[in-house]
């Protein structure tokens, strides 16, 4: 799996992910549901070029969404946070 399958897109219009990346310097991604940490954190070095100290990985579950009639449930995803060390920064989220 290369890094442009394992990171499918960022996650920067949230609260919690804006508090999270001005605050504490982390970012968040949306990630393949099959990647682990090690396949996340070579992704995210390779395609951005920082030096990333820990990921945090958890599983969002899928929300049950109306569809008619009836209810069906929606994919669940993965969603990556990854911490960077004091000084770098991701430039892809600057003037967001």
């Amino acid at each position: 799996m290369n890094a442009e399958q394992v990171i499918k897109r960022p996650l920067y219009l949230t609260e919690k992910g804006s508090r999270l990346r001005e605050n504490d310097n982390k970012y968040t991604f949306e990630v393949d549901l099959d990647a682990n940490k090690l396949q996340i954190k070579a992704a995210v070095e390779t395609l951005f070029k920082v030096t990333v100290r820990d990921v945090r990985t958890l599983i969002m579950r899928g929300h049950m969404k109306r569809m008619g009639k009836g209810y069906g449930k929606l994919q669940n995803w993965k969603k990556a946070i990854v911490t960077l060390p004091e000084g770098e920064t991701i430039d892809f989220f600057e003037g967001v």
